[in-house]
């Protein structure tokens, strides 16, 4: 155990995409501090989505976003305030044609932030009793096929439209060998071995079962890099044909100019057919994912995210030009203030581990 825990620490100090928060984001802020600079306003980036606070920055409504996507690309989905009674939930799922298992996610939130895949309505019940802030419901997507697609798009009628970044996700899993148990094939699997106490808490007992040679066991249903899932880079995907399926959905968005959408498909041929759901849009900070991609490395991902935040200044300007305006400095900080509560209201809930079995 001290030989994995020593590995471990290895490849989080010296692995692009398992780097601390804190640490990778230093050239970040360095980006941000020029084109803050340049814009002579620290919230220049507010004007890139005026009708999303901040742009999308903080604290921001997940299903208002929703209500400005196009219907026919949302899941079946159910807001619920905080309050709301269990059985109006239930029947407010109901009439939507929600049944489980299902997803549930605070309203307000970032990272796969309490993102649960709820199996029971007992579970349900206890998730949204734990936490008492607004949550949305929303239907379970079986689609295999999980991406993020970032979009820019200028102001005006036929101005500009880029798709710049596609990432691709892929499940954590692992695949038995009829011989060890799943404890033991996580520990020799690089990736899965950064979620062995999530896993420990989530499937109690469940790790020392032996699973038989060839079964793949996922490890997860949710598709956030904190939990495992490999983000690749997609951008070879993007051509004529992607941009004429977006381009159309995202200029009837209005008020979003610069929004990354995550999606789910049946297969990359269906999502270039314009056949795919979108779980969540979101906005200034949403990354192009595609730099998390073992394979891309810090040099290639910062010089992307310099782009991208010379994308979100472009927009900003340019929005700012016909009249948006740019968000104050007591705006943003009462914003931080109320998204800071917040958190400190969830981390005061506490966690709740979810008691899943593998068979």
């Amino acid at each position: 155990m001290f030989r994995f825990k020593l590995k471990r620490l290895w490849i989080r100090w010296t692995t692009w995409e398992y780097l601390p928060i804190w640490l990778s984001n230093i050239p970040i802020v360095g980006f941000y501090c020029w084109y803050a600079a340049k814009a002579r306003h620290p919230l220049f980036f507010s004007a890139a989505n005026p009708v999303i606070p901040l742009g999308g920055a903080i604290g921001e409504s997940k299903y208002d976003i929703l209500r400005r996507i196009p219907a026919e690309v949302l899941p079946k989905t159910v807001f619920v305030p905080i309050g709301t009674g269990f059985e109006q939930i239930l029947q407010s799922m109901q009439a939507a044609g929600i049944t489980f298992p299902l997803i549930a996610k605070p309203d307000v939130g970032e990272r796969g932030f309490l993102v649960k895949k709820i199996e029971t309505p007992d579970a349900l019940r206890d998730h949204l009793a734990r936490y008492p802030v607004d949550f949305i419901v929303q239907e379970f997507l079986t689609l295999p096929f999980e991406a993020t697609v970032l979009f820019i798009r200028f102001p005006g009628l036929n101005s500009k439209f880029r798709i710049t970044s596609v990432c691709v996700k892929e499940f954590l899993s692992v695949t038995g060998d009829g011989r060890r148990n799943i404890r033991s094939l996580i520990l020799d699997h690089a990736r899965a071995a950064f979620q062995l106490e999530r896993l420990d808490l989530e499937y109690p007992g469940g790790l020392e079962q032996i699973p038989d040679a060839g079964r793949i066991l996922p490890l997860g249903a949710i598709g956030n890099h904190c939990l495992g899932t490999k983000f690749l880079d997609g951008n070879y995907l993007i051509d004529n044909q992607l941009i004429k399926i977006f381009e159309p959905i995202c200029r009837r968005i209005e008020g979003i100019h610069y929004g990354r959408f995550d999606l789910k498909s049946a297969s990359l041929e269906a999502l270039k057919n314009g056949q795919f759901k979108v779980m969540e849009l979101n906005g200034v900070l949403g990354e192009p994912a595609h730099v998390y991609d073992p394979a891309v490395g810090p040099w290639r991902a910062y010089r992307d995210f310099l782009r991208h935040w010379r994308f979100i200044f472009e927009v900003s300007e340019a929005n700012r030009k016909t009249g948006v305006p740019v968000a104050t400095l007591r705006e943003g900080w009462q914003l931080a203030q109320q998204y800071f509560a917040y958190k400190k209201l969830l981390a005061q809930a506490g966690t709740k581990p979810q008691r899943d079995v593998f068979y």
